[in-house]
């Protein structure tokens, strides 16, 4: 039986394949290593130890990489796409491109350096920046989304500031319960609250697309629980983004593409180059620009615009422009700035840094105000008006430690800052309470988050008896968390505030901090020649709500050098952030003439506690995994790897809790004028069980070049166990109200496609290459407060296609497709389309709604 037969024969059990572009030509492939010591997270670095003998203390090297020469992404002309990097004689080709995804060097999920893909005890992708750039996309989330099949990135629209950072999830899970590493060291969190009506409602996450992609040299994703290893946010997993190190030469990039429909345009730029000297020593700096213009997929507004003139129609509604809204991407403008640098003291000390900063300003749409609405001023807007939120996010990062060797144990103690600002901005638009005075721009407020790490990890192997040393790692974490929200204009929040966004009040105002102190170790263990076993436990001690203890096992057994069984059983948990426990903002409704609060509260708030809110405390989580990894020929492997997760009181937004009744009774607790709002709530535990299928083979095919075929499949389900029963509170008030809603139960449970997978194949042949790859999207629904409006949508395949050629050793041209077939997600119902104007969901496509993209990038190389 031929590969390709066996490979059909031996995946055709699985619930559905489909695929992805996993290219192993482009994974840096190190030799194996056999001794325990320090990994030095996401470094081009490792502190190796040499086994013990006889008692005697460790001799420590430091053991240097040969980080691979990155790709990435940019402009070119209206056009076409990218793929892989240059091409090469056929002998070359065949060696790079042949399956050695599993012999991958890994830091992520071990403190061993010498633990590869396949001997992992735990699944984990290695992405390099080849296979990231392989799309027409230059942004990192995207890029994920399209090479992962767990990794979901919805494209959100009218989502307020959800539009300039937009959640992802892995494994169905929340954005804010998978922990982002950068070199190794935990990466801040945007300072925005995700509290529209988009999938992961209620959380704060990483900000993966304020990384420039020329910084990274890999990418590797531990899917599964880590916790005990890594502390609160890894329920989902972990993320390390692994920077050019040593080596790196020098790149440049353009970019350039546009959607069929003649809008998005992207120009992209970005470059990177590094410098060795000494023993060891590099400095590498990467940049990127990048502007992308906004789309409209819209339609035309039918309603009637401006008041009647003596029962007339006003003879404008025959001319005006009814395509008045904007739904569809955001504009945005990036500048991202990494470097990173090793500076060697001694043999075996050395100071290693790492910084960025990067800037973004976006420009979003609300809702179009008509003429005739009670929203507009109509000596301001006479034909009613669009308005827009333009924000500016700034990204700050720094870290600097040093590492090496001290009395035969490795160390690193290190010390850190990630900051984000936030600021909203209103732009074209009015606060009717002020009339005719109003200011059309507003500024209405900053949030702001800000991390400090400090960390000391230590780790050493002893001779016990067993095949290799037993490797003991422990570490104390210090950190430190602020959260602020500072006010916006008087004009912004005053009356009705500014239209699609009041500003942040006084009253909103806060400017708090939590610190925790953890510990861990963790053992890692050769048993036999055959069995691995790990084990770690973590204590954590927050300052506001207590402490938590997680542990995690973890074995492998490889029954022959082709086939192993891998497992873990493991517990963990997510803090509750600042950012949900603090974040508070106000919007006025004139209900009769009267203004009326309508807001999202702390739980502090005496209102939210009159509404039945009570202290945040940790989500906890169980988490098991069985998985399969094998490798039937040296140019094929596959892993099978199963998951359970179930997640205790996890942190969700509640409902918006209005109405006539809500208003009555808090004026009887003595908050008048306030119509309700909403406020999170540990009140769901969900379960969420599912498979990832990955496999990856390459085809020798002579004079005609060579091929990898990569396929993977992630199959996910998220049931939920318990809503908490409504506060007696609530219950006297209205029976009607719900403190979780229908609507965020479908998000949680059915919001994201059950199946989703990747194929992806790649042909190389002297200077050329290509690749066609598709993406499988399953069904998934949005619930809404009317159950006769929910909607099932419907599969969808998506094809992306690339043509590269090397002009030179350095000048490599590329062009291609995204979406090549123009494929778009079902329209949603009447009833949900805004009046015909808005004909996709805005907030749950897992591919957009935009349609066809081409482009073409320029690489130099040195």
């Amino acid at each position: 039986m031929s590969r390709r037969h066996a490979l059909a024969s031996a995946i055709s059990g699985a619930l559905e394949l489909i695929v992805r572009l996993l290219p192993p030509n482009l994974a840096t492939v190190h030799p194996a290593r056999t001794a325990s010591g320090l990994a030095v997270a996401g470094s081009d670095h490792f502190i190796k130890e040499v086994p013990m003998k006889n008692n005697k203390p460790h001799d420590l090297s430091v053991l240097r990489r040969s980080p691979l020469l990155v790709a990435i992404a940019l402009v070119l002309s209206t056009g076409a796409v990218a793929a892989q990097d240059a091409a090469a004689p056929d002998a070359e080709v065949a060696d790079k491109t042949k399956a050695k995804s599993l012999d991958q060097v890994i830091v992520t999920g071990t403190r061993l350096t010498d633990r590869t893909v396949a001997e992992s005890l735990s699944p984990i992708d290695v992405l390099s920046v080849e296979q990231l750039d392989s799309h027409g996309t230059s942004e990192l989330i995207q890029s994920l989304s399209r090479t992962i099949p767990s990794f979901n990135f919805p494209n959100t629209s009218i989502t307020d500031g959800s539009d300039h950072v937009r959640p992802a999830q892995l494994r169905g899970l929340a954005p804010d319960q998978t922990l982002v590493l950068v070199n190794g060291k935990r990466r801040h969190t945007t300072a925005i609250v995700n509290v529209n009506g988009s999938l992961g409602r209620g959380s704060s996450p990483v900000d993966l697309n304020a990384i420039p992609s020329s910084a990274i040299e890999r990418i590797e994703v531990l899917r599964d629980g880590a916790a005990a290893q890594y502390g609160s946010d890894a329920i989902a997993g972990v993320i390390n983004i692994v920077l050019k190190g040593a080596d790196s030469g020098t790149g440049l990039d353009y970019r350039y593409g546009e959607f069929d429909k003649g809008d998005g345009e992207l120009n992209d730029i970005s470059g990177f180059t590094g410098l060795n000297f000494g023993e060891g020593g590099f400095f590498t700096v990467a940049a990127e620009y990048r502007d992308r213009g906004d789309t409209n997929r819209s339609r035309p507004d039918p309603r009637q615009q401006f008041p009647l003139i003596n029962g007339q129609p006003d003879p404008r509604e025959a001319t005006f422009d009814r395509i008045n809204h904007r739904f569809g991407d955001s504009a945005v403008e990036d500048q991202m700035l990494f470097v990173n640098s090793v500076l060697p003291l001694s043999e075996q000390v050395e100071f290693y840094s790492f910084a960025n900063y990067s800037r973004r300003e976006g420009d979003s749409a609300g809702f179009f105000r008509r003429a005739l609405d009670a929203r507009n001023v109509p000596v301001i807007h006479p034909e009613g008006f669009l308005p827009l939120i333009l924000s500016q996010s700034d990204d700050v990062s720094a870290f600097g430690g040093f590492r090496g060797d001290v009395a035969g144990w490795g160390f690193d103690l290190s010390v850190g800052y990630g900051s984000n600002d936030f600021d909203f901005n209103v732009g074209n638009s009015v606060n009717t309470s002020l009339g005719a005075a109003s200011p059309t721009e507003f500024f209405a407020g900053t949030l702001k988050n800000e991390q400090t790490t400090v960390n000391l990890d230590v780790t050493r192997g002893f001779d016990v008896g067993l095949a290799y040393p037993l490797n003991v790692a422990a570490g104390i974490e210090y950190r430190r968390d602020t959260y602020q929200i500072k006010p916006g204009q008087f004009e912004s929040f005053t009356g009705s505030g500014s239209q699609v966004f009041p500003g942040f009040r006084p009253g909103d105002a806060v400017n708090q901090a939590r610190h925790n102190w953890s510990g861990y170790v963790e053992f890692d263990a050769e048993l036999t020649d055959k069995l691995s076993a790990s084990f770690a436990a973590r204590y954590e001690d927050y300052s506001d709500f207590g402490t938590t203890v997680s542990g995690k096992l973890s074995s492998r057994y490889a029954f022959t050098e082709r086939v192993a069984l891998r497992g873990t059983i493991s517990n963990g948990f997510r803090a509750p952030s600042l950012s949900q426990q603090l974040y508070s903002t106000t919007a006025t409704n004139f209900i009769g003439g009267v203004p009326f609060d309508v807001r999202t509260f702390p739980v502090t708030s005496p209102i939210a506690q009159a509404l039945g809110a009570e202290p945040l405390d940790a989500e906890e989580s169980t988490n098991f995994s069985l998985g399969l990894v094998i490798q039937p020929t040296d140019d094929w492997s596959i892993t099978l790897d199963g998951y359970h997760v179930k997640v205790r009181d996890r942190i969700v937004l509640s409902g918006n809790l209005t109405g006539s009744a809500v208003r009555d009774f808090l004026a009887t607790q003595g908050f008048p004028n306030v119509d309700g709002g909403r406020y999170f709530t540990n009140a769901v535990d969900t379960t969420t069980e599912g498979i990832d299928l990955v496999s990856s083979t390459h085809y020798d095919l002579g004079g005609a070049g060579a091929l990898t075929v990569t396929a993977a499949l992630n199959y996910n389900t998220t049931d939920l166990d318990r809503i908490a029963a409504n506060p007696a509170v609530l219950e006297a008030v209205s029976l009607d109200l719900q403190r979780i809603d229908r609507v965020e139960i479908g998000r949680i449970t059915k919001g994201v496609p059950k199946y989703k997978g990747i194929l992806g194949l790649d042909w190389n042949l002297d200077r050329w290459s290509a690749r066609l790859g598709t993406t499988y999207y399953g069904t998934y629904w949005v619930f809404d407060t009317n159950p006769l409006e929910d909607q099932k949508f419907g599969a969808e395949w998506v094809f992306d296609s690339s043509v590269s050629y090397k002009v030179s050793d350095a000048f490599t041209l590329t062009a291609g497709v995204d979406n090549l077939t123009d494929e778009l997600p079902e329209e949603v119902i009447p009833a949900n389309a805004f009046n015909g104007i808005l004909p996709f969901s805005g907030g749950n496509s897992p591919f957009g709604f935009n349609g066809r993209f081409f482009y073409a990038r320029a690489s130099l190389r040195f």
